[in-house]
């Protein structure tokens, strides 16, 4: 809590900031942070590093977190976005004490816009867009006054009581703050506060036709809602002086303090809103939850686990200016939480079939494996093992290169958890020369777990009997971008920056019968493949579709 709670080290800017203004009794609430999304898109890789900084400084010192919906332009946000994001943050890990929305405080953010007006800080301005942005200036020229600039305190309440009464029609006029043109930040060059906008809110209905711009809203929010903190990625730093005006202006007591961390880039990831929506709205790729995008949907039906996902923005830490962080590290987060939870199972992607002549036809037997070599706790499952089997294409060669040492003619291998297997005879299209069967034979001293020493073999290979196989479709994803950027100009196309390979689907691919029950979402680590996961949007209990979610390579090493 604010005096009383507990002792915290300092472990960043950010925590240094706070540690001070507990001890200099800045505040007389708690500490309360807050994130506010624009309810107009799905949450991604970024909205959780921004998440997961809000939350747990507020937990860290026994404050409150807020989930708040910057809900106030009727133009672009929708329900479906509220409840997604809503439903990810639950499954993130990351529960809001509070949900509030901008709009519920429509009536107090215009009542301190005419508080503004009365103080001479704010008018109606009626340039146009064109021209407000010509008076506006520019980095290096300051601006210039609005003609508008100097009517009346009575001409400006009129006007805007006008414009809240849908006297004008959309665009017709502006309400901006009185500042300064001149100011070096061009946020302060008379900023608009509010615009006209004649649309249905998905809320309040038609209740209003104006609507605050963020930059105002923001902060009146914050502080409506007891905001110690408003922890906010570096691109707002140029807001701040804004941010502070505003509070300043309506003579907030105890004002939040507008703080910054750095935005995190993933390489080879696209984590621009407006980037994504492209990606999506072009058909680029399969919606929103695309397997490929970084957003929350994606990663969750890809097969990410919320652990993972807070254990990569925990091992980041608090960035103060912008980074690119390598998407190894997330994947090498993802191996760590799976490989102690996620069953074995063995999976045939591209099979192979194997005859084995010294077994007796119409016998079968099941063999016991154990599900995780991690956790023995998880036990062990029962595969049947018959005389026609499946193994993986890639396991046999005619003619191997040297240190080959899978299956090949006269060549002995262990069947994972079975037997010792030798092949004799390759059967071929005498058409094609392609490999249709293996002829093979198994020694049956040589069960799993028999003690059997006589002789050694250098590979074990994983096997589905055919008798018992289930199919499945197995989609295998890789980087959506060939490199690690996406177009920068907004006139580019997609088509010379994403990989065509991002996406191979395998049909007929063929899983141990145990798979049966699988269920969406289900996570399995298929032997020598990678982590698998059940997707959800296209399985069915006719057929089940697994898409790879990452391979079992590991290239990221943390650094020491």
């Amino acid at each position: 809590m604010n005096n009383n709670g507990p002792v915290v080290i300092p472990e960043s800017y950010i925590d240094r900031l706070i540690q001070e203004e507990l001890e200099a009794g800045t505040y007389s609430r708690d500490i309360c942070t807050r994130f506010p999304p624009e309810p107009n898109g799905y949450l991604h890789i970024g909205s959780a590093y921004a998440i997961h900084t809000n939350y747990t400084t507020a937990k860290k010192y026994g404050g409150t977190f807020n989930l708040r919906f910057d809900d106030t332009n009727p133009l672009k946000e929708d329900l479906e976005y509220v409840n997604a994001i809503r439903e990810d943050m639950l499954w993130m890990g990351y529960p809001p004490d509070h949900t509030f929305y901008g709009s519920d405080y429509s009536e107090k953010i215009y009542n301190s816009a005419v508080m503004l007006i009365r103080k001479g800080k704010a008018y109606v301005c009626d340039l146009s867009p064109e021209e407000v942005t010509a008076y506006r200036g520019t980095l290096t020229e300051p601006g210039k006054n609005s003609p508008y600039r100097e009517r009346s305190v009575e001409e400006n309440l009129t006007l805007f009581t006008e414009m809240r009464n849908g006297v004008y029609p959309t665009g017709a006029r502006v309400l901006r703050a009185k500042i300064d043109m001149s100011s070096p930040n061009i946020n302060l060059r008379d900023p608009i506060i509010y615009r006209i906008i004649h649309a249905e809110h998905y809320r309040t209905g038609n209740d209003w036709c104006i609507y605050p711009m963020y930059d105002f809203a923001h902060p009146i929010q914050d502080a409506i809602e007891g905001i110690t903190h408003s922890l906010c990625s570096i691109e707002f730093k140029d807001h701040r002086p804004l941010y502070e005006w505003v509070l300043n202006e309506l003579d907030t007591p105890e004002p939040p303090k507008q703080r910054e961390f750095g935005r995190v880039n993933i390489t080879g990831v696209v984590t621009s809103k407006r980037y994504i929506r492209q990606l999506v709205t072009g058909q680029y790729v399969d919606g929103w939850d695309d397997p490929r995008l970084p957003t929350l949907r994606g990663l969750r039906r890809r097969g990410f686990t919320p652990e993972s996902i807070r254990n990569f923005v925990k091992e980041i830490g608090f960035v103060r200016h912008s980074t690119i962080v390598d998407i190894a590290m997330l994947e090498h987060a993802l191996r760590q939480d799976l490989k102690a939870k996620a069953p074995s199972v063995m999976a045939v992607l591209k099979p192979l079939k194997v005859v084995i002549t010294n077994y007796p036809e119409d016998q079968s037997e099941w063999l016991k494996i154990e599900n995780n070599s991690e956790d023995k706790t998880l036990g062990e499952r029962e595969v049947p093992f018959s005389r026609t089997l499946y193994i993986e294409q890639e396991d046999f060669m005619e003619e191997p290169p040297k240190g080959y040492h899978r299956l090949t003619i006269g060549n002995e291998v262990r069947l994972k958890g079975a037997y010792f297997l030798k092949c004799n005879e390759v059967i071929k299209n005498e058409a094609t020369g392609e490999i249709l069967e293996l002829r093979c034979t198994y020694d049956p001293r040589t069960k799993s777990g028999s003690g059997f020493n006589e002789r050694k073999v250098k590979a074990t290979i994983h096997w589905v009997s055919a008798e018992h196989a289930i199919k499945a479709d197995v989609h295998l994803y890789e980087r959506l971008l060939k490199d690690n950027d996406g177009p920068k100009e907004d006139d580019e196309g997609w088509d010379a920056y994403l990989n065509p390979d991002s996406l191979t689907i395998l049909k007929d691919c063929l899983l141990e019968p145990s798979m049966e029950s699988a269920l969406p979402e289900d996570k399995f680590q298929f032997i020598r493949h990678g982590f698998f996961c059940v997707d959800k949007k296209y399985s069915t209990a006719d057929k089940l579709v697994l898409n790879r979610i990452v391979p079992l390579k590991d290239t990221w090493k943390k650094n020491s």
